[in-house]
Order: C-alpha cells, then sequence, then structure tokens
C-alpha cells in the first residue's frame, strides 16, 4: 500500500486499482470540529487539483481537492451522516471517497511521509 500527500493536506493510499483519499491529521487539528462533509458521488470524474468534496467545522468550510486525477467509485456515506469521523480518524474511518486513478504514476508527484512530516514542520 502506497500513501502519499498533498500540500493542501490531503492523504492519499493506493491498494491495488483503488485508491482511497481524505485529510490528513494535521488539517483535522486545524479545523477544529467537524460538523458538515460533503462526499462526491460515485462516477464523478476528478482532477488534481479541483474540488471533490467540502468539509465544514465550527472554525471555516473548506475544499477537499483531488490529489490526482481519476473516477470516484465511492463516497463514504459514514462520514456525511457522522462528520466526527473525520476527527475521531482522519487518516482511517473518516476517510472522504474513494477513487480509480487515471494515471498511478502520478503518485510519485506527491510527497511521501517524511516528506510531508517536513512539510508540515515548515508551516509552524
Amino acid at each position: 500500500m502506497t500513501i502519499r500527500f498533498t500540500e493542501d493536506h490531503e492523504w492519499i493510499s493506493l491498494d491495488g486499482d483503488v485508491a482511497t483519499v481524505g485529510i490528513t491529521t494535521f488539517a483535522q487539528g486545524q479545523l477544529g470540529d467537524v460538523v458538515f462533509v460533503e462526499v462526491p458521488e460515485a462516477g464523478r470524474a476528478l482532477t488534481k487539483g479541483k474540488d471533490a468534496a467540502v468539509v465544514e467545522s465550527v472554525k471555516a468550510a473548506s475544499e477537499v481537492y483531488a490529489p490526482v486525477d481519476g473516477t470516484v467509485v465511492e463516497g463514504n456515506q459514514a462520514v456525511v451522516d457522522d462528520p466526527s469521523l473525520v476527527n475521531s480518524d482522519p487518516q482511517g474511518a473518516g476517510w472522504f471517497f474513494k477513487m480509480t486513478l487515471k494515471d498511478a504514476t502520478a503518485l510519485d508527484g506527491l510527497m511521501d511521509q517524511a516528506a510531508y512530516d517536513t512539510f508540515v514542520e515548515g508551516q509552524h
């Protein structure tokens, strides 16, 4: 399993042909208590860097961007029904959507865990 990160604090984990996408622990910490989540519907084509989902917290509303090009295969209804899952398990049960990738090599352009940790440290 490959996990990568964007500078917008999304994570993407590839397992076989399907990738799971969510926001990082750092991002949910910055947002505070999440109160609303909107996820994309299956079949929606996504473009890297464009809006894919919405997350609202007591502090702000934010877009969740597609980390790479691809097509949504499933939105996480569990986080729609219970947005607090994003706070309690952002890189597990709090995922936003699953997608197939247009080009799996696009993940090579994203940060690995060590690079992301360094990136986050630079934001303090």
